[in-house]
């Protein structure tokens, strides 16, 4: 009928029916939007979902051990149940959520909270503090740990005085003292990636429409009132994305926790993170079935808790007009 409809109008020289267009509109989206999909789609196949596949694959085999150091075969889930028996892996997690407690929780916070006051600032107060903010997330890999060295360096640094109160003389002192690392990682972490996400959330922010902030002014609501009751639940989504990012980010934790151990002459243990410990099997215990089946649990982890923040933010969700 669609056909005969549009035959009828183009023979007499009449506009198609409204709705034939309705129907056409959404065909030519779809192939809009896979178009711009496409690359990161092959992005996610070859960077993502090739190696987990390679890395199921790997964590199946038999592990090698001292007197068969080259055997090979379908090993079943024998590396999994030498990882995770391996004295060091709960001991990994419990170290890696320890930083996310800490570290998490006031990340978003200071986004959120830092967004809503540059777009209560507009004009160039507004886009001056979005540069500052944004300047230590340049500071990002090992220029992040140099600072953090410097400043965590009683002999160097420039809070030098607060140390030595605290009994500190040696940056060995500072990082392997109990409970200190969890507390030095957070900080670094938030300061290497707080800005970008201001001026992410900031974006979500900017989108919102100006009628419905300008009704909720009209109806009497005051900045706060509008803060924390309109633009707050508008901007779910994205508080939603950064959390998820930022969960995702921390459990790949590796370059920090390593480099502070060199910098503290090994005083740290070196399988902090979880990663680390897959580090080890690969390249210590020369395991690579182990070390597949560990990148495989950090993956099912990190699903997991993404799931849980996926749906209880809405993340995905689709609102209608």
């Amino acid at each position: 009928m669609t056909t005969a409809t549009t035959t009828e109008a183009l023979v007499s020289g009449r506009r198609a029916p409204a709705s034939v267009h309705r129907r056409r509109r959404p065909h030519k989206e779809a192939w809009g939007a896979w178009t711009l999909m496409l690359p990161y789609l092959v992005l996610l196949l070859v960077g993502g979902l090739v190696p987990i596949v390679y890395a199921l694959y790997t964590s199946v085999q038999k592990s090698p051990t001292l007197l068969e150091p080259n055997k090979t075969g379908f090993g079943g889930l024998a590396a999994y149940v030498k990882v995770i028996s391996d004295f060091r892996f709960a001991q990994s997690f419990k170290d890696i959520f320890s930083v996310l407690v800490i570290w998490l929780p006031i990340m978003i916070v200071a986004i959120v909270g830092l967004a809503l006051l540059v777009h209560a600032s507009p004009g160039r107060f507004g886009s001056i503090m979005r540069f500052i903010y944004y300047i230590p997330g340049a500071l990002g890999g090992v220029a992040n740990l140099m600072l953090w060295v410097y400043l965590l360096n009683p002999s160097q640094s420039p809070i030098a005085g607060v140390l030595h109160g605290l009994g500190f003389t040696t940056i060995k002192q500072v990082v392997a003292t109990p409970g200190d690392l969890a507390v030095i990682l957070a900080a670094m972490l938030l300061l290497q990636g707080l800005g970008q996400w201001v001026v992410t959330v900031n974006g979500g922010l900017n989108s919102l429409p100006d009628d419905v902030l300008e009704a909720a002014s009209l109806d009497g609501a005051n900045a706060w009132q509008l803060a924390w009751h309109v633009k707050l639940p508008m901007i779910r989504q994205w508080i939603g994305y950064a959390a998820l990012l930022n969960l995702a980010y921390g459990f790949q934790l590796f370059l920090e926790p390593y480099l502070l151990n060199q910098v503290a002459a090994g005083a740290l243990p070196s399988e902090y993170a979880p990663t680390q410990l897959g580090y080890w099997f690969a390249f210590v215990g020369s395991d690579f079935p182990a070390a597949a089946a560990m990148s495989i649990i950090i993956v099912i982890i990190t699903l997991a808790i993404g799931l849980v923040v996926v749906f209880r933010s809405g993340l995905f969700s689709v609102e209608e007009i």
